[in-house]
């Protein structure tokens, strides 16, 4: 077996920790009800600021074109929500989906200050089963969400039901280091600065704590892109960035 819990299981992984597997989501929410009002900033703090280069990258590859719907899962405050909104128009759809409330109101409000209220909507969806139309939308992606849902073939699957044909799927994510010696580096980091930093800035040294152990027991790149080619991806193929601490996967669906 695989990283991935299989659904007969009791337990599942909180970060390190083994908790019942029907209380992670929940605990997962009190995480980001934690940082929501922080989180952008934090996020600023914790990559120098290197996270606004990731998301650049992965745009290139949404390439999103008027008239498209789009769906950005796990999309928390709207960073790419923002960028791909007004590349459809308003003859496009862009949603801004997250299973958090406390995020998606964030994401949310940050969009309308943007004065992208035409072709965005909210929707509060787990995505494990998304409750959209099959073969709905031309791109999902998914940007430093996916590690934290309990069952990650089932919203693999869920993500490849509303794709249409010929749709793609981006999932941006924490991944596994491949610059020998940077792993030491980055455990150093993750482990040592990142809570201390939660502590200072966002009063919360906890769950930067568990974001740092939830990246570790995250699948490797190989193994995220063998799990997209189960689900039924076509092409699954991925491009490190910054010495594979974080890698973009992309899969079709044909």
């Amino acid at each position: 077996m695989n990283s991935e819990e299989s659904k007969s299981q009791d337990t599942t992984h909180f970060g390190y920790q083994q908790v019942k597997t029907d209380e992670k989501a929940g605990k997962v929410a009190e995480v980001f009800h934690s940082v929501a009002d922080k989180y952008d900033v934090m996020n600023d703090l914790m990559s120098f600021g290197v996270h606004r280069l990731w998301k650049r990258i992965t745009m290139e590859y949404v390439r999103p074109r008027p008239g498209q719907k789009m769906l950005d899962l796990a999309g928390g405050t709207g960073d790419l929500a923002s960028k791909i909104a007004p590349k459809v128009g308003d003859d496009g759809l862009v949603i801004l989906s997250d299973i958090n409330g406390s995020m998606l109101n964030v994401g949310r409000d940050r969009l309308i200050d943007k004065g992208l209220v035409n072709n965005v909507r909210y929707v509060q969806a787990n995505a494990q089963s998304l409750p959209f139309p099959d073969n709905y939308f031309d791109c999902i992606t998914i940007a430093f969400g996916l590690r934290n849902v309990t069952y990650k073939d089932q919203a693999l699957a869920s993500m490849y039901r509303v794709l249409k044909p010929g749709g793609k799927l981006l999932v941006l994510e924490f991944s596994k280091p491949v610059i020998p010696g940077l792993d030491k580096i980055y455990d150093f980091y993750s482990f040592k600065i990142l809570p201390q930093m939660g502590k200072a800035v966002a009063n919360d040294a906890e769950s930067y704590q568990y974001l740092a152990e939830s990246i570790r027991m995250h699948p490797d790149q190989d193994t995220l892109k063998a799990m997209m080619t189960d689900a039924g991806f076509d092409r699954t193929d991925y491009v490190n960035m910054s010495g594979g601490i974080v890698a973009l996967h992309r899969g079709y669906k044909f």
